[in-house]
């Protein structure tokens, strides 16, 4: 039944004469294969992240028209197997893909396509938050909190927790947490940019022969000086400020800080492979030393002082 189903569906790309390709009949298939695995657990994990790809390169292969067609197939199909939740779980995915399809038509610059795209998925997470609270009475707060004090409780029953664990520190954690969530969203938005942008342009230049415009090479990475400052206030006021725990200045400060330690974490990548290129080391180097600075945040004031100061000229060959 399942199986003529889907034969049907596919059918209809035929229709009015339109030649889909081999190609875009198997990017539609992955798009339903991962439209259906993101309710597999662990398999989730992977697919989850690459969701975007197969709907980007069909939008950026096809014409309007068709990609209409292909998505029509596929949100059916998955609609057939596993009702509407393909649908809410489909359309998230689909229209940052458009966007991001549409730009590579335009074949706009990596770092605007890349900012456009963040943009989006940072809108429909906010969007969902909303959408979640007002209709379907799903509070995100509400449930970060039961899962917190869930896993405390578990904890506490088990001895896993010391002693002068306490309720406040439990309300205190929730609230942490809860005031991050701005942070999350948009470290999520990035994440899911960069990777959907590095596999789909691939795949189009590797597959389909379309050259789509890429970020700059790591060396040559640079953030606005402008930055720095920022990163300075921030530090200073985290110091000087009284931590109420609910003020807004607190909460802008709980996110803007990590945040602009992440972009410096970025620019320290960027001199590894500055200097990896002008001292002709091994490839393999830089990523080694990037390792480090993931796992020890105060070592992204390489970053700091490489934006702010003009080190490199030290190392540049003559």
């Amino acid at each position: 039944m399942k199986s003529k189903a889907c034969l049907q569906a596919y059918q209809m790309l035929e229709v009015n004469g339109l030649k889909t390709g081999l190609k875009s009949l198997l990017w539609s298939a992955a798009a339903l294969v991962m439209l259906i695995s993101l309710i597999v657990p662990a398999l989730n994990i992977l697919t989850v992240a690459l969701m975007m790809v197969p709907f980007v390169v069909l939008y950026t292969t096809l014409t309007r028209k068709e990609f209409a067609l292909h998505l029509f197939a596929v949100l059916g199909i998955g609609f057939f197997v596993l009702g509407p939740a393909a649908l809410i779980l489909g359309l998230f995915f689909v229209i940052p893909s458009i966007v991001m399809g549409h730009m590579y038509k335009r074949q706009a610059q990596a770092r605007t396509v890349l900012t456009v795209v963040l943009l989006t998925i940072l809108g429909q997470l906010l969007l969902q938050l909303v959408l979640f609270s007002a209709v379907l009475d799903v509070s995100l707060t509400r449930e970060i909190g039961q899962l917190i004090r869930g896993s405390v409780t578990e904890l506490s029953s088990q001895g896993l927790l010391p002693a002068s664990w306490s309720t406040e520190m439990t309300e205190s954690l929730i609230r942490t947490m809860v005031q991050s969530i701005p942070l999350t969203f948009i470290v999520i938005a990035f994440l899911y940019a960069v990777i959907t942008h590095w596999v789909a342009r691939n795949a189009l230049r590797r597959l389909h022969g379309l050259e789509i415009p890429g970020l700059k090479p790591a060396k040559e990475w640079m953030m606005p000086k402008i930055l720095v400052l920022y990163y300075l206030i921030a530090l200073v006021l985290d110091l000087i400020v009284t931590d109420d725990g609910d003020s807004f200045l607190n909460v802008v400060l709980l996110n803007l800080i990590p945040l602009l330690r992440l972009v410096f974490t970025i620019q320290a990548i960027g001199f590894f492979y500055y200097l990896a290129d002008q001292k002709r080391w091994n490839k393999v180097v830089p990523v080694l030393l990037s390792i480090p600075v993931f796992l020890f945040p105060p070592l992204s004031l390489i970053g700091v002082l490489d934006v702010a100061f003009p080190i490199r000229k030290s190392f540049k060959k003559p």
